[in-house]
């Protein structure tokens, strides 16, 4: 069993917290917990650690009920029994008295809302308190459709594949061996920490110091994810969402959007075509280069993990630049046509529309 480092009332949004892991091991678990409140004990196993209870104790001291908890790690059923909560050991789950083990025989738990990949203890814990946490950094009520849409956006982006890897499923139905070996993801970070097999200190306080990098480092990582989708993802869907709106008004044949201003929308525009339910699907993406300002014409991928164009830019128009592309294509100002046919560029806005809607007739 150890104690983890407290002191500090939890009123700070969660990036400070952050900031604090990233420049101490010890005030990284300072969040603390109010003023004359016991103090919460949270319950994982000793021995060997992986990625989900670690995060999943990371995540669990950032909720107010249990803000600045104290880490207990035991397999001893009496000493569980006697804890606020207990993951990923026990085997029982009952969020009614916060037991989070998913081990056990019958165990099923998914997270929802379309996802079907068995929870993890991190999982579980991401799927009762998600909400709470994430509405604690946008600074809004759980309500709000804001928390709900991050809520769903950081199981899929972030928390699916900790499930996945501490549950065994493969990420691909196939047989075949994979083509190389990752051990880069968050899950293999986490089980590098582990206490090293010819390290000649092997005691509970060195595996319980193991423990808190752990959770620091996944933490931070959580923690990035989701300011990531505050600060950048969530403003970057309204943007791609009004430019769809907008679509009409750019060309009858409503398949191609143009970007009033960049972002990141590739993802985005997958999720709200089925959202919006978009029919004709967007064939071509318009944007403007921030460093060249010229004009972008980009063909819409057939999903978000394929290489293979909707629609690729003319085949006679691949791996043409300049007066030669300008003069094949007919339109003036041309620069580039990628030779798969993917992306293509245009000195001007007028321009790169005219080689969207000519290969759209094509």
């Amino acid at each position: 069993m150890f104690r983890v480092a407290r002191g500090l009332n939890f009123l700070r949004p969660l990036a400070s917290s952050l900031f604090l892991m990233a420049n101490s091991r010890v005030s990284a678990f300072s969040t603390g917990s109010p003023i004359n409140s016991p103090i919460k004990r949270v319950g994982t196993h000793n021995g060997s650690f992986h990625c989900d209870e670690a995060l999943g104790c990371f995540m669990i001291r950032l909720t107010t009920k249990f803000s600045g908890a104290e880490i207990v790690r035991t397999r001893d059923p009496q000493v569980l029994e006697t804890l606020d909560a207990v993951l990923d050991v026990g085997g029982v789950y009952d969020p009614s008295r916060d037991r989070y083990d998913h081990h056990q025989k019958g165990f099923t738990q998914v997270f929802g809302h379309g996802f079907a990949t068995k929870l993890s203890s991190a999982g579980l814990v991401y799927k009762h308190y998600g909400m709470e946490i994430i509405a604690k950094e946008l600074q809004l009520e759980e309500e709000h459709p804001d928390v709900h849409r991050l809520f769903l956006a950081i199981y899929r982006s972030f928390m699916e594949a900790i499930d996945a890897v501490d549950n065994g499923i493969n990420q691909y139905v196939t047989d075949q061996p994979p083509r190389y070996v990752n051990n880069t993801h968050l899950s293999s970070r986490v089980g590098r920490l582990n206490l090293d097999w010819i390290d000649p200190d092997q005691s509970p306080e060195k595996e319980n110091e193991a423990f808190q990098r752990a959770m620091a480092l996944t933490g931070s990582e959580f923690l990035d994810t989701v300011r990531f989708h505050a600060k950048s993802w969530l403003p970057a869907r309204s943007i791609v969402m009004e430019c769809l709106a907008a679509r009409q008004e750019i060309d009858p044949s409503r398949e191609i959007m143009v970007l009033d201003r960049f972002c990141p929308w590739k993802l985005h525009l997958f999720e709200l075509e089925e959202e919006m339910k978009i029919d004709p699907p967007i064939k071509y993406v318009l944007y403007q280069d921030d460093r060249s300002k010229h004009w972008r014409v980009q063909a819409v991928a057939v999903s978000p993990d394929n290489f293979e164009s909707r629609k690729p830019l003319h085949s006679k128009w691949q791996g043409l630049r300049d007066e030669e592309l300008s003069k094949v294509a007919g339109i003036p100002g041309c620069v580039f046509v990628h030779i798969s046919g993917f992306i293509g560029g245009n000195q001007s806005y007028d321009g790169a529309l005219a080689m969207a809607r000519t290969a759209l007739k094509l």
